[in-house]
């Protein structure tokens, strides 16, 4: 799975450990989202998708797509 969290992260001026405290994850948790090395659940993802006022598909993407 492609993540833009890390664009949307620095659209908004927020680091890793800021989103982590919003979404009450760890820094380590969003670490591993970006580097696509754990999907986020799909509470997590509408979240991620509200905080950021976009939709889901605009932050994540399967990889054959």
């Amino acid at each position: 799975m492609k993540t833009k969290i890390k664009v949307f992260r620095a659209i908004h001026n927020i680091t890793q450990a800021e989103l982590a405290e919003k979404l009450d994850v760890t820094r380590q948790t969003i670490n591993a989202i970006e580097a696509g090395k754990y999907a986020p659940s799909v509470e997590l993802a509408l979240r991620m998708s509200k905080m950021f006022n976009v939709t889901v598909n605009e932050i994540f993407q399967l990889d054959d797509e």
